[in-house]
């Protein structure tokens, strides 16, 4: 069965056959996906010590013998279906990631990162460290240039109290995002936090892009999506959770994140780029000079200097160590 919802397909099956049925070749921008634990998933809250009243029930486990087959069958058709330039971000715990990665190692998409997710309140334990982090493994299909928004979220010259860059630290390959809990509402058994789904759409593709959830569970990934103006489809085996999921995203409305998203100060100093000549270094060096002796700090005066010669912080730092200066 599928199901059109704000102009988006969604197929009520198993991903690896619905794939090969309802998807072309090279038709697919992004995919995000958090395929089944194969870890008895089912029987999860036990660990957690959680009250599964609000979970929608019907989840579908992999059984752990089967899931090296079933990483390379469904990863093989995330290969087929994305586009050359196309992205994947695949979420896992690190009991089966050996197959996940032994999987991607069998197709030809090259590694971007290796994320890590730390998230807060992991499985308590007594006699080992708490688990409290998955793996996100971020890959792309050769062939074209694949779509990076370098500064969708922060600008290249953003800096916070202690002069850090912001888009720098966003980028980084820890990411620091907790847990999205909904009490007392309906939910699917693990739902990835929007924040997170927010970031990987933002840097990955543009407005008008398809989406692609394999394992669409709480339908999380394609309410973001649409959310943020994007099309969006992908594959849910359980009839129940399919049907949940379904009814939650015909109640938001297309786009309705967008107006929550950050606005970046992208805007690049006047010079940036630009040669420089050997007139303009021999002024830094002199205004550097000055401004040191007058008791500022390297860091003030570096602020400085970018403003008076409208370039960026790591071509004065350039110059400076180029020539000495401390």
């Amino acid at each position: 069965m599928s199901q059109v919802v704000h102009g988006c397909t969604f197929h009520n099956t198993d991903c690896i056959k619905g794939a090969r049925t309802h998807l072309d070749d090279d038709s697919v921008d992004l995919i995000i996906t958090d395929p089944p634990y194969g870890i008895d998933g089912d029987k999860l809250h036990r660990h957690y010590n959680r009250n599964e009243l609000h979970v929608v029930d019907g989840y579908v486990e992999i059984p752990s013998d089967e899931y090296p087959r079933f990483s390379r069958e469904w990863i093989g058709e995330a290969e087929r279906i994305l586009r050359p330039g196309g992205q994947i971000y695949v979420i896992s715990g690190y009991s089966n990631l050996v197959h996940i990665l032994n999987a991607l190692q069998e197709t030809n998409l090259q590694e971007i990162n290796h994320i890590i997710w730390k998230y807060n309140f992991g499985v308590y334990t007594k006699r080992k460290f708490v688990s409290s982090h998955y793996h996100i493994l971020y890959y792309a299909k050769p062939g074209r240039r694949r779509t990076f928004n370098l500064q969708c979220r922060y600008g290249l010259k953003e800096r916070d109290a202690s002069g850090g860059s912001l888009n720098y630290r966003d980028r980084e390959d820890v990411w620091l995002i907790d847990r999205q809990y909904k009490p007392g509402q309906q939910k699917n058994k693990n739902e990835l936090p929007d924040e997170l789904l927010i970031k990987m759409i933002q840097y990955s593709s543009n407005e008008g892009d398809l989406i692609c959830d394999l394992f669409l569970g709480g339908f999380s990934t394609a309410r973001v999506a649409v959310g943020l103006n994007r099309r969006a489809t992908g594959f849910e085996v359980s009839d129940e959770i399919f049907s949940h999921g379904i009814g939650t995203l015909s109640e938001i409305e297309p786009g309705y994140l967008c107006d929550t998203l950050r606005v970046p100060d992208a805007g690049q100093p006047k010079n940036q780029g630009k040669r420089w000549t050997e007139r303009e270094i021999q002024h830094l060096l002199e205004r550097f000079r000055q401004i040191k002796d007058a008791g500022h700090t390297k860091k003030d005066a570096v602020k400085e200097l970018c403003a008076e010669f409208e370039r960026g912080r790591f071509s004065i730092e350039r110059i400076l160590r180029e020539h000495h200066r401390p």
